[in-house]
């Protein structure tokens, strides 16, 4: 790369890398307040334990020399800007999952989970699209982590939230946000990380970048407003609906961000906004506890996403080309089966070893003071 491409990615390594505390903060204005510091805790452990596997494995399971497009092999992580700006994506993957976590998980089991599912998903899901192997052989695309990171994280969270179970008295009292500026603050980082994350995916700073960004800032506007717009007809707009539904369409976008136009990119955020904002409701009324709807917003807007791909891209369905479009569902149903079996089999496997919830005492204190000894609130 040309110092210009080096300097480019290191500016997106530092945005995507400060998306991660973001997920923290967004979380944690979603729990009550005796569950504030685990939440954003989790994201930077998320990103430490994340930050060791990569250097150690996941670089050379995703990257490596390919295995019958599986996975990957090869020797330690190189000193290399690539290496450290895909390091991020897993980093954040790992992070959205604990959506699925919240107010019932046991650190010590999110350390185990979380090193074995970046080993077993995350980075065979990068192997298969980012590493040649088999899905990007078969020639399904993903710009910038629809699958590798929105659906498998998504769907990885529906999957593990079944595992642990609902929250104590789920239903029978409140649950509320107890912080909702702190999520806002948190979606305004993950926003503006996210034109590092999507631009800097086209690993030069050119006329992709810039198309990268400029659609992806479009997506999130579009799907803001039919949030808004949706939480307006039934009542008041709220304002956790409004940047939820920005989430949505930067989820939906990420596949698609290098191979799309402006106005594909409204009617991606559109969808996104009404296909999301109705899984969420789905998710309410199966009384299903992923409590702060990873599998809603990433895992059903990053499956979206890279459908739209396949019908909106130069080489897509709407310009009479069919291939790209079959790509795509066959790594949108092989992605999302992948990443909620092995999930849920990893959660059981962690389970069944040291167990996955805290006691019944400890959910009720609150799991600030019962895993870290500290309060978020004076």
């Amino acid at each position: 790369m040309d110092d210009v491409a080096v300097a480019w990615l290191l500016a997106s390594t530092a945005l995507v890398m400060l998306m991660t505390p973001g997920v923290g903060l967004f979380y944690a204005g979603m729990v009550r307040r005796k569950n504030a510091v685990y939440m954003i805790t989790l994201s930077f452990i998320a990103y430490i334990l994340v930050s060791l596997q990569w250097v150690l494995t996941g670089y050379s399971l995703s990257f490596g020399d390919d295995i019958a497009g599986i996975i990957g092999i090869g020797g330690i992580m190189p000193i290399d800007i690539f290496a450290i700006y895909q390091l991020t994506f897993a980093a954040i993957t790992l992070a959205i999952i604990t959506s699925a976590a919240a107010e019932r998980m046991k650190l010590s089991a999110f350390v185990v989970f979380g090193l074995l599912w970046t080993t077993l998903v995350y980075d065979p899901f990068a192997h298969w699209l980012w590493g040649n192997g088999w899905l990007a052989q078969l020639g399904a695309l993903d710009f910038a982590g629809g699958v590798v990171v929105h659906i498998s994280s998504g769907f990885g969270a529906l999957a593990l939230a079944i595992a642990l179970g609902a929250r104590k008295g789920l239903g029978e009292y409140s649950m509320e946000p107890h912080n909702i500026p702190m999520t806002l603050l948190g979606a305004a980082l993950l926003w503006f990380g996210w034109f590092g994350f999507n631009g800097g995916s086209a690993l030069a700073a050119n006329e992709t970048a810039v198309r990268a960004i400029i659609v992806t800032n479009t997506a999130a506007a579009t799907g803001a407003l039919v949030w808004m717009i949706l939480t307006w007809t039934s009542g008041r707009p709220g304002s956790l609906s409004i940047v939820t539904g920005a989430i949505a369409g930067l989820a939906a976008i990420t596949p698609a961000a290098g191979f799309v136009s402006i106005p594909a990119a409204i009617v991606i955020g559109i969808v996104a906004g009404l296909i999301c904002y109705r899984a969420m409701l789905f998710r309410i009324n199966a009384r299903l506890d992923e409590s702060l709807d990873a599998w809603a917003i990433h895992g059903v807007g990053g499956l979206w996403g890279t459908i739209a791909l396949g019908i909106f891209a130069k080489n897509g369905l709407i310009s009479g080309n069919t291939s790209l479009f079959v790509s795509q569902v066959i790594a949108v149903v092989v992605s999302v089966i992948y990443a909620f079996a092995v999930t849920f089999i990893l959660a059981k496997i962690v389970d069944a070893a040291i167990g996955l919830r805290v006691s019944e005492e400890e959910e009720y204190v609150g799991l600030d003071i019962s895993q870290h000894g500290e309060t978020a609130y004076a």
